[in-house]
């Protein structure tokens, strides 16, 4: 019956790798399902914690890097927080100059800043309220701004 330990403790490091998603409790639950089957086949309780011990080094070592870098390769690459921002289109509530502004932005009120003009792009001095804009990055919590 101590198989069935050893099963439970497999049972519940795989739903706490549900929580943290970085491939180690999964391998560690590997270890335990060693565990378990020396316990199935009688083996004395140090075999099995060393059986336990051993699978999950090996698991750790061995297919966790291989099993997380084909889950980099296969997972999309989101943009998340700022940087889902940044190229996105903005309508100015208030005038935008180089000190500052108001802008809408992905149905948020964010702080804004006139871009430091280019030579390819120059910027026009103050952007009026109500024109569109593009977010070319983000600085702290100030969306810098070019006019469309």
């Amino acid at each position: 019956m101590v198989w069935l330990w050893w099963l439970g403790g497999a049972l519940v490091l795989a739903v706490v790798e549900t929580l943290s998603a970085d491939l180690t409790f999964i391998m560690i639950a590997g270890g335990a399902l060693g565990g378990a089957a020396a316990a199935g086949l009688g083996a004395s309780l140090t075999v099995q914690v060393i059986v336990f011990c051993v699978v999950s080094v090996l698991l750790l070592f061995l297919v966790r890097p291989w099993a997380k870098a084909q889950l980099a390769r296969r997972t999309p690459h989101m943009l998340t927080n700022v940087e889902a921002k940044i190229g996105r289109e903005a309508t100015a509530l208030t005038a935008v100059d180089i000190h500052g502004g108001r802008v809408l932005l992905a149905g948020e009120e964010w702080s804004a800043r006139l871009a430091d003009p280019q030579a390819d792009h120059p910027a026009p001095p103050v952007i009026p309220a109500g024109a569109h804009v593009r977010v070319i990055s983000v600085d702290g919590a100030v969306a810098v701004v070019r006019s469309e």
